[in-house]
């Protein structure tokens, strides 16, 4: 008995030391406590995508970084892990390593770094292997666990309608009696009474009624406006990719700092100044709150997807320009080994004791490595989004919070009530800003291995410095809703921009050719094509023919046929077991009306009969009347 108790007690000490370890969790509850599940709801979406990225950092820097810093071969010993002598003094400079170029694109935080040996070290690891199946492992886990993370929110939910006695189950279950301290208490007390008015405030929206023909209009002008908005965008962003088209057939030693990273500070102020002019058109459309959130999403989400697919087809316009430089490239270099060659045999016919032929790695002609590009303008656009979003929150929350407090004692009017008074939270922009942030580095990730570990230094610092800007510059929104049912919200919108993101770093792998000189997969035509040198090389004979086999165009297209039609099953299955539930709560509720007004005697054994006789009418259940009747005669 007692070792019964001791046990017991070690698992409850056990639960409370796990809920202890959550990372930021009294941080969380504090911002909860003074500005509600709505803005809850992004720390906690923030310190998910935390855990996510600290997973592909794992993968790749176990998997590929790791094992080429300590068995590939060292810096300069090949061209592509070298400096060109052109570059070699101004290679450590700050401005040359804060735009990733130098010492800093010569080093295992790029794919042209990588040596494209099937084997390094003592260990045979085979690199080119594990670079190309740790960049579609974490594709798949980063599909695998927002679907998960959607399943699990689906669960939560339950499929029906849980509003029933909403206010009864706040009122007596909402207090946790093992709080024992004060501070705790307070923030618990807190909470409970922002919970309360977000339920109320919903209750109350659903009950105003409105002038329908004067909110269309509205809300047709406030569309009219966001196309606008839209299309300026569209036409500022096309605008700004000639105009870096333009610059990169210019001489870097012209150029200055504005012009040179123009296209990610159009992309970054944009995605700042654009959600403030959707927030004031949404203003026109008087939703709910939470249906304004989603539509101010939805919206910001467009915006910024048209953004990064435009840079993308910048992008592809500059790798097709550097794989055709590459042919002219290999030809010349092909030119210089054999002046190189004849010159070496010249020299040896005049010395017979002249020393082996030999050319310093900085010394030797390369081509432009196409990945390496890619890579780089995807961590400078992930730097640069960072630095504007910190410089945004000193410059509009900060500096505006000190104005309003000091200077509200000598001005003319209120200025912490009338204009400009506090901050409010911006949940939408920073909602998307953290999904696009996430697409950026889902893209770039296979290019730059590095980059996951950018986001990781990116997302913890975002939580301590928001975390202050919250508490420090902002205020509890006017509007006050829960937004615990938009997390599927957001995980769709995640999903959508996993999807979108991974389809172009699928066509550069399947369709575009590896650079010749730099990379795991240089020298072959295509990067897949290290799955098949495996099999060649690395497996039994009956054994790579199966596989070839299993990869046949018709045995993938029945696979996927049936993985469809399972989908299709099971969906329409959860529909008819959701409606069904739906329709026994309605029974249900009915019954307990039915009793509530008398109708049916107060009798338990009576009420039980007629519980089941209502819930055996539904269609459902339609086989359940005979056991009913076998219990009760």
């Amino acid at each position: 008995m007692m070792m019964a108790k001791k046990w017991a007690k070690f698992l409850r000490d056990f639960e409370n030391f796990k809920a202890a370890c959550i990372p930021w969790e009294n941080k969380i509850k504090a911002i909860e406590s003074q500005f509600g599940s709505s803005v809850a709801s992004y720390f906690l979406f923030l310190r998910w995508m935390y855990g996510v990225n600290m997973v592909l950092f794992i993968l790749t820097f176990s998997l590929i970084m790791l094992p080429e810093y300590l068995w590939g071969l060292p810096y300069g010993s090949l061209p592509r892990k070298t400096v060109p002598r052109a570059e070699e003094a101004s290679a450590a400079n700050f401005g040359v390593l804060y735009d990733f170029n130098g010492l800093a694109q010569y080093s295992v935080l790029f794919y042209g770094y990588y040596d494209n040996k099937r084997t390094i070290g003592w260990m045979n690891f085979r690199l080119p292997l594990s670079y190309f199946l740790v960049g579609i492992m974490c594709i798949g886990y980063s599909f695998l666990v927002v679907l998960k993370a959607m399943t699990k929110n689906i669960g939560d939910d339950g499929g029906g309608d849980d509003n029933a006695f909403n206010f009864s189950w706040k009122v007596f279950t909402s207090w946790d009696y093992l709080i024992g301290n004060p501070e705790t208490a307070d923030n618990k007390f807190n909470s409970i009474t922002m919970n309360f008015k977000e339920a109320i405030t919903e209750e109350r929206a659903a009950q105003v009624e409105e002038n329908v023909h004067l909110i269309r209009f509205l809300r047709f002008l406030a569309n009219f406006f966001v196309f606008l908005t839209l299309g300026g965008s569209g036409y500022l962003i096309f605008w700004a990719v000639k105009r870096s088209q333009e610059f990169a057939q210019q001489d870097p030693d012209t150029l200055g700092w504005w012009e040179k990273n123009e296209m990610n500070m159009v992309m970054s102020l944009l995605g700042m100044f654009c959600p403030t002019l959707f927030d004031l058109f949404a203003e026109l459309e008087d939703y709910h709150p939470l249906i304004a959130l989603k539509w101010l999403l939805g919206r910001i989400f467009a915006l910024l997807l048209g953004n990064l697919y435009v840079f993308i087809l910048a992008l592809m316009d500059e790798i097709n320009n550097k794989i055709e430089e590459e042919k002219l490239v290999k030809a010349n270099i092909t030119l210089w080994e054999a002046n190189m060659i004849k010159a070496y045999n010249a020299s040896f016919s005049e010395n017979s004791t002249g020393s082996p032929f030999f050319v310093h790695p900085a010394d030797v002609p390369r081509g432009p490595c196409w990945e390496t590009m890619v890579g780089q303008e995807f961590v400078r656009l992930t730097v640069s989004d960072v630095l504007t979003t910190y410089v945004t929150i000193l410059i509009g929350d900060f500096l505006r919070a000190c104005f309003v407090r000091f200077c509200n004692y000598c001005w003319c009017w209120d200025l912490e009530y009338g204009y400009p008074s506090y901050t409010e939270f911006d949940i939408s922009g920073n909602v998307l800003a953290l999904i696009f942030n996430q697409g950026m580095i889902w893209m770039g990730s296979f290019f730059a291995p590095s980059l996951p570990g950018i986001n990781i230094l990116r997302l913890h610092t975002s939580m301590y410095f928001q975390c202050w800007a919250v508490m420090c510059c902002n205020v509890p929104e006017a509007r006050v809703f829960k937004a615990s049912r938009s997390n599927n919200f957001y995980l769709g919108m995640l999903l959508l921009i996993l999807f979108l993101s991974t389809m172009p770093v699928l066509y550069m792998i399947v369709s575009l050719p590896p650079s010749f000189d730099c990379g795991p997969f240089s020298g072959k035509n295509r990067m897949f094509e290290v799955i098949g040198e495996t099999l060649e090389h690395d497996f039994p004979s009956w054994m790579a023919k199966i596989l070839r086999q299993l990869s046949n165009p018709g045995l993938v297209i029945a696979v996927i046929l049936v993985m469809v039609l399972t989908i299709y099953y099971l969906n329409a299955t959860a529909k008819g077991q959701k409606a069904a539930n739906l329709d026994l709560k309605k029974k249900m509720k009915m019954l307990q009306l039915l009793v509530a007004s008398h109708k049916y005697p107060a009798s338990p054994e009576k009420v039980h009969f007629a519980l089941l006789f209502q819930i055996c009418e539904s269609p459902a259940n339609k086989h359940c009347g005979a056991s009913v009747f076998l219990f009760y005669p």
